[in-house]
């Protein structure tokens, strides 16, 4: 169980909270508007109101006790920036934020920030592979050049086993999963045989997954 600090309770703010609750971490929400703070009391039980960018407040709060403060607001850049270079002077240990541009991101990162999602584009891209690819139906980036796919079983697998095709050693890719009709199959047996009606996860580089899908 984490102990989280949420500041700012907008969609992003209040579907993060409650993941985070569901996930069984204790959530302390800061929300400067009092009528935004009352329509979300059904998610966070545990709201200040209050100005995330006034010093005294935010010490009082103990910042450095939480493992992990996240900065919500993403339609006020210099706003977000305030409260991050605040955060950091006041010892949080993890800030995450959110950027809904490239150059506010990057300067989230130069000023105290530890992670910064950029949920338009990351959300805008995930989309473009999963719609603009065929025999791709999802995805989800690990890194800058590792990532998890589901993609359909290549034609020329159909009937064969995973050693028979020895993936790993010949293809570059690991196959995590294998699903048919809604249901995971996690770690497939080396034995397994593969059919054209399941889909597979597959992790790997993203020039050797489009090169078995091809």
């Amino acid at each position: 169980m984490k102990s989280i600090l949420m500041i700012g309770l907008g969609r992003f703010g209040r579907h993060m909270a409650r993941k985070f609750i569901e996930e069984g971490n204790e959530v302390l929400a800061v929300e400067r508007n009092e009528e935004r703070a009352d329509s979300a009391i059904e998610i966070v039980q545990n709201i200040q109101i209050g100005d995330a960018t006034d010093e005294r407040f935010m010490q009082s709060l103990g910042v450095d006790n939480f493992d992990i403060c996240v900065i919500a607001i993403g339609d006020n850049f210099q706003t977000s920036l305030e409260i991050t270079v605040l955060l950091k002077d006041l010892g949080a240990p993890f800030i995450l934020a959110r950027a809904s541009r490239d150059i506010h991101k990057k300067l989230l990162l130069r000023n105290g920030a530890d992670y910064v999602v950029y949920g338009e584009r990351e959300l805008a891209e995930r989309l473009a592979v999963k719609f603009g690819a065929d025999n791709i139906f999802d995805y989800v980036v690990l890194d800058s050049e590792y990532a998890i796919y589901e993609v359909a079983v290549p034609s020329q697998w159909y009937g064969k086993s995973m050693v028979e095709l020895s993936i790993r050693n010949k293809y570059k890719v690991s196959v995590l999963a294998t699903k048919k009709e809604g249901k995971m199959y996690p770690l497939p047996h080396p034995d397994h045989v593969f059919s054209p009606d399941e889909t597979l996860l597959v992790m790997g580089d993203e020039a050797s997954i489009k090169g078995i899908i091809r």
